[in-house]
């Protein structure tokens, strides 16, 4: 029965996975589809491929992190875990409806939170590991727009030496496909290892392998192969946000938002912290936005957008907190 239940839970992880890549299939592609780099279909397989073979470059730092350092392991259990991700997967359909690109990692991270603290108390927390992914919340999108800023100011000098407006922009547009493959790389590193951490973590819970070992190949190639699955079928509501929304991006305004997204995710995951890539790609979009002047930031859009990432975390900790107290009733 145990293993019945441990089968079913992974393969609800892997559901969440699934969502997180339709979800933020949207933050690989808005800035190539709303420059017509690429039609949507073709932007989907782009990004959807280097979501898969990000698993060949980066190593597993976050899944280890994801696994250890939210929740104390032996609260762990296959009820909280099912309980955190039916928090997480409820607030990523909820954001998806609305439109808003909330963060699937901190909706993980909340509803892992949540049915932890419902079993065993605030002493369930690992207030270190809390903390640090806390501190990226506000970092990541800083950091992703300091850097697009950056770039822009670097791309506007060498622009204004050359006087061909069509080659430029040709050449622009070719660099896109790289930013874009490179920021795909960066989605499918970080965030495949958030679910890889989560079946990381039911296995040591449920004492499938020891609190030593390392991800299985298997969780890797599954992992990878659900998000970019999602990633394929599309986030239209939140394309259409990131890309046009927030604010009119060109060509270079394009390669310099996705590079500073993904210069900051490489960072981080190198260093083993969970960050959302759609808080880091969203700030690079407003970093690139307001080089031109602030007002060509739709500033409410980003407010309504910050308001989902401020709640995102308490969210899904409430939602997961109610299905751990249901399931102790049932």
């Amino acid at each position: 029965m145990e293993n019945l239940a441990l089968v079913a839970v992974v393969a609800i992880a892997l559901a969440f996975d699934f969502t997180n890549g339709f979800h933020d299939a949207a933050n690989s592609i808005a800035t190539v589809v709303a420059t017509r780099v690429l039609t949507p279909r073709l932007a989907v397989v782009w990004a959807a491929a280097f979501n898969f073979i990000a698993f060949l470059i980066l190593k597993t730092h976050v899944a280890a992190a994801i696994a250890k350092d939210v929740v104390h392991s032996d609260v762990l259990s296959i009820g909280v875990v099912f309980a955190g991700l039916l928090g997480a997967i409820a607030w990523n359909l909820v954001t998806y409806y609305l439109g808003l690109p909330s963060s699937s990692s901190h909706a993980l991270v909340g509803g892992m939170v949540g049915a932890g603290v419902a079993k065993a108390g605030l002493s369930a927390v690992i207030s270190d590991g809390l903390s640090k992914i806390a501190v990226f919340i506000v970092l990541s999108p800083l950091i992703g727009l300091a850097l697009a800023f950056i770039f822009m100011v670097v791309i506007l000098q060498i622009s204004a030496r050359v006087h061909n407006v069509e080659l430029l922009n040709r050449g622009f547009r070719k660099l896109q496909l790289v930013s874009a493959a490179a920021y795909s790389l960066g989605h499918g590193g970080n965030d495949a290892q958030k679910t890889m951490g989560l079946i990381f973590a039911l296995l040591i819970a449920t004492h499938k392998i020891s609190a030593n070992a390392g991800v299985p190949l298997w969780v890797v190639l599954a992992a990878h192969t659900a998000i970019a699955a999602g990633t394929l079928t599309g986030g239209w509501r939140v394309v259409h946000t990131l890309g046009s929304r927030i604010t009119r991006l060109q060509p270079h305004g394009g390669v310099a938002a996705e590079s500073a997204a993904a210069a900051t995710i490489f960072f981080v995951t190198a260093h083993g912290i969970p960050v959302s890539t759609t808080h880091t790609i969203t700030g690079s979009i407003v970093g690139v936005g307001s080089i031109q002047r602030l007002s060509a930031v739709r500033w409410g859009v980003a407010g309504r957008v910050v308001w989902a990432w401020i709640l995102t975390i308490p969210g899904a900790a409430l939602v997961a907190a109610a299905s751990y107290g249901l399931l102790k009733v049932f």
